[in-house]
């Protein structure tokens, strides 16, 4: 019988409160709500084209605590559903248009975190959030998740649709990268045996 991959934490600081639920196996239905709309736009979309079931339920003080630690539970969340990440795919990289826009991603779960981000973007916000907000999303998404993240925007003209089209392409590598591998049923996806 095939083990549940989801999980649930909860994250309450003097600053934020926030809920988080994920299946890896899910269909990409997501219910978010935390009150920044292009991080709930954002992941959103990436539940929707990764096939993971989300849950985010997020309130806080200021927009950067709530980016921050939506990103540190969401991460923490996935690692936890991953479990000893036996069976994993491990690898997982994409390339996605949005009409004027082309993204590039690709991702390694070996455990060891770390963010290589390129927005292509000059301008110090997109929507309701700051880029520097949003490029500690994904880099405190890393950390906690304990995954190797490299997103790239090749180019593109519109702000909106650049960074869309970077978080559409992570949601796909993740997609493939948390696939189960037959052929590597009940093992651990790496040389030294443990990840």
């Amino acid at each position: 019988m095939k083990q549940s991959r989801e999980a649930k934490l909860e994250r309450k600081t003097a600053e934020v409160e926030i809920s988080v639920w994920i299946n890896l196996d899910g269909k990409g239905e997501a219910q978010v709500d935390t009150g920044v709309k292009f991080l709930d736009h954002l992941l959103a979309t990436m539940a929707k084209h990764a096939l993971f079931d989300l849950t985010v339920k997020a309130k806080g003080d200021l927009k950067h605590h709530v980016c921050e630690d939506v990103a540190l539970t969401l991460g923490e969340a996935f690692n936890k559903a991953l479990k000893e990440r036996k069976g994993i795919r491990r690898f997982g990289f994409a390339y996605v248009p949005m009409d004027d826009s082309l993204a590039r991603a690709a991702v390694d779960l070996g455990g060891r975190p770390y963010v290589c981000l390129d927005f292509n973007v000059d301008q110090p916000q997109i929507e309701d959030m700051k880029v520097e907000d949003l490029k500690h999303f994904f880099a405190s998404l890393a950390q906690t998740s304990k995954s190797n993240i490299h997103l790239t925007v090749v180019y593109g003209e519109n702000l909106h649709h650049k960074v869309e089209a970077a978080a559409k392409a992570l949601a796909v590598a993740l997609k493939d990268a948390v696939s189960l591998e037959p052929k590597r049923e009940n093992v651990v996806p790496s040389a030294k045996g443990v990840i």
